[in-house]
């Protein structure tokens, strides 16, 4: 039993199993996306955010005030999360699901560890050696890719500064309160976010009459689709509580991993859902990459993921 609390609550082990469900969730979303009456980027995230309220449900099991600093820290956090994803999300839906989406294994790992230094006086939590194969892994996913850097690298480094600095504030709050507390005040400020995309009447327009639009099987596959994000996102919070966000981070790799290899097989089989460019050379760098980030997963493993130093 303590053998089980140990692997279940090990910060490794929490972002591998988060960022595998969310890679399976960013391909369904890219199908979804295909459909016209779900095209629009504002309405997706409005959802994305709307539906982060059922965090609330946390509030009897250990919820506390945390004070106005963190809990200011975690709304914060909740708000920036929200706008990466808008750039997450633009991206997955302007570009190949393997490509742009890709890059962010690369940055967003390297934004995180760098935000880490000033903020948090420590870049790294766990194995140095398996967070450089698994960015370098992300990275060769990018340049494996035949897009311009120059068409994809505005929303990339949006969204992964947006995420490490949300990644940051995360820690800073879990280290200065416990989980519960912290999460709250989070998915209050992402709920927030959602709610002032309503403010511009073209993004309320878009909303409400994508929202009619939808078919009635579209609307409850993206429910089906946004708890399994929802659940995945929640353990990528509570993995940042457990170890470094720059490891949960550049673990991320693992879901670039997955879309890779979904992409190439709805390519190949399903190719009406969506098609994406696989050729050989693309194929054998991708390969390469996966085994860099398979290798640093291994090494990260081994040093154990629970580092946290704040209150549980």
């Amino acid at each position: 039993m303590d053998v089980f609390k140990h692997v279940t609550l090990n910060g490794i082990f929490l972002a591998i199993v988060a960022h595998g469900v969310i890679g399976i969730s960013l391909i369904w979303d890219k199908i979804l996306l295909k459909k016209p009456a779900m095209k629009d980027i504002v309405p997706y995230v409005f959802w994305l955010g709307a539906t982060s309220v059922f965090g609330l449900v946390l509030i009897p099991f250990g919820f506390h005030f945390p004070g106005f600093k963190f809990a200011g820290l975690a709304f914060t956090a909740g708000l920036l999360d929200l706008i990466a994803s808008y750039f997450y999300y633009a991206a997955l839906q302007q570009g190949e699901a393997s490509e742009e989406l890709a890059a962010m294994g690369g940055f967003s790992p390297v934004a995180t560890a760098v935000l880490s230094l000033p903020f948090l006086h420590a870049a790294f939590g766990g194995s140095i050696v398996g967070f450089v194969l698994m960015s370098a892994g992300g990275f060769l996913m990018f340049v494996a890719e035949k897009q311009p850097l120059r068409k994809m690298l505005p929303r990339v480094l949006l969204a992964s500064i947006g995420f490490g600095l949300t990644n940051v504030l995360q820690k800073i709050v879990f280290n200065g309160t416990n989980f519960v507390s912290g999460y709250v005040f989070f998915t209050v400020g992402t709920a927030f976010g959602s709610l002032m995309l309503l403010l511009p009447p073209h993004w309320r327009e878009q909303v409400f009459e994508n929202s009619e639009k939808a078919s009635p099987s579209s609307k409850a596959w993206y429910m089906v689709n946004r708890i399994m994000a929802g659940i995945g996102s929640f353990l990528v919070v509570l993995a940042v509580a457990r170890t470094a966000p720059s490891t949960v981070e550049a673990i991320s790799g693992l879901r670039y991993v997955i879309i890779f290899i979904l992409a190439y097989a709805i390519t190949k089989w399903k190719p009406k859902w969506f098609q994406e460019d696989f050729s050989r050379e693309v194929l054998i760098a991708k390969s390469i990459a996966t085994a860099l980030i398979v290798a640093g997963l291994i090494l990260a493993g081994l040093r154990g993921g629970v580092a946290s130093s704040g209150p549980q």
